[in-house]
């Protein structure tokens, strides 16, 4: 089962991103479930999440001029990563129950 994103649920979203949002997002979802032909789930979920963090990482550094900056401002970063993924994860999650036998159950070809 490959993961997708709601054609609907991407035009509710839209009105509040560039419209390249969901295109770089597929990417990534289409880049993972290609990974998936040659390990399971949970280590390319792993390995995505890892990824996320290592580049969100990277892209706060480019706020500050040093380290001590960077390290002053650690909990607010985090802080604002984990409430974006929280809001993320939970809308997502609720598109799946909302629709679980469209995405998991889909009908035979």
């Amino acid at each position: 089962m490959k993961a997708e994103l709601n054609v609907t649920k991407k035009q509710k979203i839209m009105s509040k991103i560039d419209d390249k949002f969901f295109e770089r997002a597929d990417a990534h979802i289409n880049l993972s479930n290609e990974q998936l032909s040659d390990t399971d789930i949970g280590k390319v979920s792993a390995s995505m999440m890892y990824s996320v963090a290592r580049f969100n990482a990277w892209v706060s550094a480019f706020r500050f001029n040093n380290s001590t900056e960077m390290k002053g401002s650690k909990q607010e970063i985090i802080k604002y990563f984990v409430t974006e993924y929280e809001k993320m994860l939970t809308e997502n999650l609720d598109d799946y129950i909302e629709n679980f036998d469209n995405y998991m159950k889909p009908p035979p070809e």
